[in-house]
């Protein structure tokens, strides 16, 4: 037998007066007050505010090298100049690349996780609703079942409005923990219905399955451009395979072909006919060193960005691909050098 005081519908939220009432909104305002003070930078806004200076420092360094103020290399018995320009650049744009672009990975890895449960918990607080369960009952009941790193904040909601906590207030506060996308627009859907008095279930219900349907899109399309990932790593591959093989065999070679060229003219004691002009093999090793960090700087964020449409993946790749090729290049392969004319 229904009471007076019963809901009119299901999925209603609890209603209170006088004291009841004033307690509750002084509970609220206290746990917006904590959930306020108790905002922090993301992991990621804190690598890019490191990693950018630490970045700026590097190039500086670099440059310091390059006009020979600073007398430091990575590679034994390396003169300074371009190169070890270079190297500083390449650590510069990791240090840029990497930490924000793993960390906000990592961070928009935990959304996709919280957001891929979301409608399992939406669909049970819509069972437990046609069941006849208020809106604040229905959130508690459905708390008991298991959402992955979703659990704890539902179960975070559910003791707040087992403390009296209105539940629009709670959904507010449960969105400020969990502030993705779907969280944010299924919390303004859901309070609005409620606020209408229409049946949230319903409600509840078509947003669980738009949620799904967008995920299995999202999933859908991911899958397909993954090819593409796949595809510029590989040329990524072929192109620095392509570039080893040239600066590991084909400048060591000329560079020996130009002086047997040179020593053969001087004993016979004329010019050569066919001059080689083998003092610009390091020259045409830096070159081969910029393409490559050029190649892996674009190729690595245009792969993060194709596959799922973030420049975060993107930078993640940059970072991959440049530390790769800066050490096949500058510590596989032997140094270029002319060895000294006798």
């Amino acid at each position: 037998m229904a009471t007076a005081n019963a809901p009119a519908h299901p999925l209603a939220s609890r209603g209170g007066g006088g004291a009841s009432s004033a307690a509750s909104q002084t509970a609220t305002m206290k746990l917006v007050s904590d959930a306020q003070q108790k905002k922090v930078l993301p992991l990621s806004t804190w690598g890019l505010i490191l990693g950018a200076p630490l970045s700026i420092v590097l190039f500086l360094l670099g440059a310091l090298n390059w006009v020979g103020i600073l007398n430091w290399t990575f590679v034994n018995g390396e003169p300074t100049g371009l190169n070890v320009f270079l190297d500083f650049m390449v650590l510069g744009l990791v240090a840029f690349f990497a930490p924000y672009g793993f960390l906000k990975s990592r961070e928009d890895a935990r959304v996709d996780a919280i957001e891929a449960r979301l409608p399992d918990f939406l669909r049970d607080v819509s069972e437990a609703g046609r069941f006849g369960m208020t809106l604040p009952d229905a959130i508690i009941s459905a708390s008991t079942g298991h959402y992955g790193i979703l659990t704890e904040e539902i179960r975070r909601m559910a003791s707040q409005l087992e403390w009296g906590v209105p539940v629009a207030q709670a959904l507010l506060l449960f969105e400020e923990r969990v502030p993705t996308p779907l969280v944010q627009r299924m919390v303004s859907i859901v309070i609005r219905a409620n606020e209408a008095g229409g049946n949230v279930a319903d409600v509840l219900t078509m947003v669980a399955k738009n949620a799904r349907e967008e995920q299995l899109s999202i999933i859908s399309r991911q899958q397909t451009l993954i090819t593409y990932l796949i595809v510029i790593y590989i040329s990524f591959g072929v192109f620095l395979f392509t570039i080893l093989i040239l600066a590991g065999d084909f400048l060591p070679a000329m560079i020996s072909a130009g002086q047997s060229v040179a020593t053969s003219s001087s004993l016979a004691g004329g010019a050569s006919a066919v001059p080689l002009q083998f003092a610009l093999v390091p020259e045409l090793y830096l070159a081969f060193l910029v393409a490559v960090i050029a190649h892996a700087a674009g190729d690595g964020i245009m792969a993060g960005v194709l596959h799922n449409g973030r420049i975060s993946n993107g930078f993640r790749h940059a970072s991959i691909l440049l530390l790769v090729g800066w050490i096949l290049m500058r510590f596989v392969l032997p140094p270029v050098v002319i060895p000294p004319t006798p």
